[in-house]
């Protein structure tokens, strides 16, 4: 099973991985709204309640403040949650925990209490939920020491990932995008196949550019990459972040030095979007000496996401509009 895969979809690996864990780990629990007998509001525990049983798929009444109470009190007490956001809009409603007390308690107290939990939040526009369910909110949180933040782009590093989330004794924000559910890629099945967090990962090489980008967009990213490639000769170096905190500064500023060019992608809004951090690092280090164009940033638009699908889709970058930046960059077009 070491090096065995199966071509799954990022609901089956983020189901894998969890339940993989559970089964490690007896203290390692899921709760949320509608984890248990409906499976959750997108599929992501099908089957766990008859598995693990009512005690470990708990059910949680609809107040977000109380889910993240319970969970991080229950970490402190040696249990490792994982907690099922549902919407990352609705994580608003934990803030208050998440900042002021899970990511604050292990300094405070000098290493010396631990806080194991993993918020999962299902992020990103794409399935019409309109302005109020579509957010992508990772910025806030990279904002918080004490803090991790992952954003995986592939079945495969969903599974990777959220094992590492749940084995790390810190709080982590967890981001799967909702409009990838179903995306499908080979995810390796051996239980062991976990990948470290704040390391990213060279997703394809190439000497002439290099694309910043992490969660949804990796994978448009990567097909305006191919598709620049066969018809330009554009050889594009993608690099995904994975885990926005702690980043991987050094792949990323060995990248902007091999290739002198850089664009930064995300599905987020512009104006305080995450990218605008990774162009300070990028400004700020001596790899912005090695640069013979502009850092660009491409990003959502700084409106509320549209319920109309057209306006929805328009908002975000799309294949072409990255191509276009691309080509701007090696003054192609």
């Amino acid at each position: 099973m070491e090096n065995e895969t199966k071509l799954m979809s990022v609901r089956d690996a983020v189901i894998m991985a969890m339940s993989e864990e559970m089964r490690r780990d007896e203290n390692v629990f899921l709760m949320g709204e509608d984890v248990g007998i409906f499976g959750g509001d997108f599929g992501t525990s099908v089957g766990m309640l008859e598995e693990f049983g009512k005690e470990r798929v708990r059910d949680t009444p609809i107040s977000e403040n109380a889910i993240s109470g319970c969970a991080i009190g229950a970490a402190m007490t040696g249990m490792r949650p994982i907690v099922d956001v549902t919407f990352m809009d609705f994580i608003v409603y934990m803030m208050d925990n998440i900042v002021n007390q899970a990511a604050k308690t292990r300094y405070m107290f000098g290493g010396k209490g631990q806080i194991p939990v993993v918020f999962r939040c299902a992020a990103g526009s794409g399935v019409g939920s309109a302005a109020q369910h579509s957010q992508s909110l990772e910025a806030w949180f990279t904002h918080i020491p004490g803090l991790k933040v992952v954003a995986p782009g592939t079945p495969a590093d969903v599974k990777g990932l959220l094992k590492a989330a749940i084995r790390d004794n810190n709080p982590v924000i967890f981001l799967e995008y909702k409009a990838q559910y179903n995306m499908k890629g080979e995810v390796p099945l051996d239980p062991d196949f976990v990948l470290p967090l704040g390391k990213a990962e060279i997703k394809r090489e190439g000497n002439d550019v290099t694309v910043v980008t992490y969660g949804r967009m990796l994978e448009r990213v990567l097909k305006a990459a191919d598709e620049l490639a066969e018809s330009d000769g554009v050889h594009v170096e993608v690099v995904d972040l994975r885990t926005l905190a702690p980043l991987d500064k050094e792949t990323v500023l060995e990248s902007v030095k091999k290739t002198g060019r850089v664009l930064l992608v995300n599905d987020a809004h512009k104006t305080g979007g995450f990218i605008g951090e990774v162009a300070a690092m990028i400004a700020e280090s001596d790899a912005f000496d090695y640069l013979d164009s502009p850092i660009l940033r491409l990003a959502a638009d700084d409106i509320p996401t549209p319920y109309n699908h057209l306006l929805e889709t328009a908002m975000v970058p799309s294949v072409e509009r990255i191509k276009k930046y691309i080509l701007k960059l090696v003054n192609k077009r």
